[in-house]
């Protein structure tokens, strides 16, 4: 009796700690996409550069925050004015395989609109350093509160910063999309920081040409489909339409209706393990206590982000903060002038690696050229890529 008593103890807890972990990888969304993870639906090819080319194009895709902490506004302002002054000071040395500087895509909150921030901002994108898209953060909102929110910006940002662009075929001002705290489709769980189900076909009226969302790893409003390009539809009646999509593919045309979803790495970091067994992960965030590096460059090629068909272009869509302290130190410090230098090493070493700095706009018509057949790197407005 007595032994029974003890093993029905020792099974409770057991069961008790297991229920406790599972709880905690749900989370932050483990269960989401580790399945994916483990169990791909399709491998990219693995590219071995001193045989054949291979093609990286990289975009930092900033969530753009002056008020970040809720500052004063003379302190926002210095950050931003702190980028228009440092950045071509510490990056403008540096150039990619088209001979061309690092690029910013700077993805500014509606929620933080104050015009002396994007004035200053539209004074650093005018020098070719960078391009403004929308980000937002928004809570218990309405299909109708949410599209009056876009299409005002989207407006003020073109007309009164000359920010954001026109499209070439259909002359309607676009921008690409970043939802604050992930929730793109009103993804999480518990339906905060959003409220509007489906969201995409607001953002295909109001101009949007891509969202770059995910990866929301380490969060539970992460999609189960990881390291894709892929294009979403909205599904009537349910939240989160974005989890599954159409892969973007060579000859293959996007759906109607569809938009076009750029995933950034997700993964994990087997050189960087907490207590020294469980993997980090790696999901393209440039912090101050983990800046780029070229270790994990091979990590994001690793992901294998690609359009089917053509594996031998990679893109990495990477994101940070680069308002909040810490990581502004970082990304207009040494550290990040370290891995531009790395860049250009490797290349120098390996040829057949080509880094392509891009802005978030630039890499969406990079998988639109793909789709459409193109083998040549042609950066859009600029000319052909050298070999």
């Amino acid at each position: 009796m007595f032994v029974t008593v003890i093993v029905m103890i020792l099974l409770s807890l057991l069961a008790a700690t297991g229920w406790f972990i599972w709880g905690k990888l749900r989370a932050i969304g483990l269960d989401r996409w580790v399945p994916a993870y483990v169990f791909p639906l399709e491998v990219t090819p693995r590219i071995n550069v001193d045989e054949e080319p291979l093609d990286l194009f990289i975009a930092v895709c900033d969530h753009y925050e002056p008020e970040w902490g809720n500052p004063t506004v003379e302190t926002a302002l210095s950050r931003v004015q702190r980028w228009h002054d440092e950045y071509p000071r510490q990056l403008e040395q540096f150039t990619d395989v088209n001979g061309r500087p690092p690029r910013h895509t700077f993805f500014y909150p509606q929620d933080q609109y104050r015009p002396e921030y994007l004035d200053v901002l539209a004074r650093l994108c005018e020098r070719g350093f960078g391009e403004v898209d929308v980000h937002l953060h928004h809570h218990d909102d309405t299909p109708e509160g949410l599209e009056e929110k876009l299409d005002s910006f989207r407006q003020v940002l073109y007309h009164r910063h000359g920010l954001l662009r026109r499209d070439p075929v259909t002359n309607e001002i676009v921008y690409g999309f970043i939802h604050g705290n992930w929730c793109l489709c009103n993804s999480r769980r518990d339906g905060q920081w959003c409220g509007v189900d489906h969201e995409i076909p607001i953002l295909l009226k109001t101009g949007c040409y891509a969202d770059f969302t995910m990866p929301s790893a380490p969060s539970d409003t992460q999609t189960t489909t990881i390291n894709s390009l892929y294009y979403a539809l909205d599904v009537p009646g349910q939240r989160k339409s974005h989890d599954r999509g159409i892969r973007a593919e060579v000859g293959k045309t996007a759906p109607n209706d569809s938009l076009l979803m750029v995933q950034g790495p997700l993964l994990f970091d087997w050189s960087r393990k907490k207590f020294g067994l469980v993997p980090k992960i790696e999901n393209g965030d440039l912090l101050s206590n983990h800046p780029p590096t070229i270790q994990r460059t091979k990590l994001w090629i690793e992901a294998g982000v690609t359009v089917k068909g053509r594996p031998n272009w990679r893109f990495a869509k990477l994101h940070t903060h680069g308002c909040k302290s810490g990581n502004i130190d970082m990304l207009l410090g040494p550290n990040y002038q370290q891995f531009h230098r790395d860049l250009a090493e490797r290349h120098r070493a390996q040829p057949n690696f080509r880094y392509h700095y891009v802005s978030a706009w630039e890499m969406a018509q990079l998988i639109h050229q793909a789709e459409q057949g193109a083998t040549d790197v042609v950066i859009p407005g600029h000319a052909r890529s050298r070999a």
